[in-house]
């Protein structure tokens, strides 16, 4: 709901100033509208959309970065969820608890993957309990032999490699692209738009296009902040991976 709210008060500011600049040139004196004035605000528009330009670029490409890294750790996640319930049955009943616990962590996980939730890979404390429970369990094993020891330590480091999967996820959700960039990326279309409206003709498809444009790139700086937090909004990381894990664990 956050980047909604910026969006469209991204278009209002983008929209607003190319109608307001429209609106108000007629009004301005005779000589703030002579040629020589309009073509120092077109070169001083024209800077600005190459910064632009390139500030989007930027912004693109780390968001998409991010929505690829945080996809590869989930897959990574998921995997090591796996492999941490085969080394608890390679050792042997004993662990069923344990397994259990492993298990209902995993569901919560699956259960938190919407959009209303923040990151699916954090739930909440009771999740971090469950894992918690989950190492206190295998702390009271008592290995009966070398191989079954060997096994117990396999599982022990799995299950270390999940806690610092997970808090990686966590420090990943809150997104890398700073707010004081976002800011004045508008500032700098703020001002293109109102170049748009300087000394063009007053009519319906004018107004029509400045709206759409407007549109258009709120949209694209919407996207652009959706995919930099990947477990909210339309653009998500997928949670196929875990629903799969979940799927192994519960066989």
């Amino acid at each position: 709901m956050g980047e909604v709210l910026v969006g469209t008060a991204i278009f209002a500011c983008l929209a607003g100033a190319a109608l307001v600049s429209l609106l108000v040139y007629e009004r301005f004196p005779a000589h703030h509208r002579q040629d020589d004035t309009s073509a120092v605000v077109r070169l001083a528009a024209n800077l600005f959309v190459v910064m632009s330009s390139l500030v989007l670029g930027l912004m693109i490409n780390s968001a998409k970065n991010t929505f690829e890294t945080i996809d590869h750790n989930v897959h990574s996640f998921a995997t090591q969820l796996i492999l941490l319930d085969r080394s608890l049955r390679q050792y042997g009943p004993e662990t069923g608890s344990a397994r259990a616990s492993l298990a209902a962590y995993v569901q919560r996980v699956v259960d938190a993957a919407s959009p209303a939730q923040k990151t699916p890979a954090v739930a909440n404390r009771l999740s971090e309990l469950l894992l918690n429970q989950v190492g206190d369990q295998l702390a009271v094993l008592t290995p009966p032999e070398a191989r079954h020891a060997a096994t117990l330590q396999n599982a022990q480091q799995l299950l270390q490699k999940v806690i610092e999967q997970r808090w990686v996820l966590v420090e990943q959700s809150d997104g890398i692209i700073p707010v004081p960039l976002i800011a004045l990326l508008v500032a700098w279309l703020t001002l293109i738009f109102a170049s748009f409206g300087f000394r063009a003709p007053r009519n319906a498809t004018i107004v029509g296009t400045f709206l759409i444009s407007g549109a258009l790139a709120a949209a694209a700086i919407y996207l652009i902040m959706d995919m930099d937090t990947p477990f909210s909004g339309p653009i998500q990381v997928s949670p196929a991976p875990l629903q799969r894990a979940l799927a192994e664990l519960t066989q």
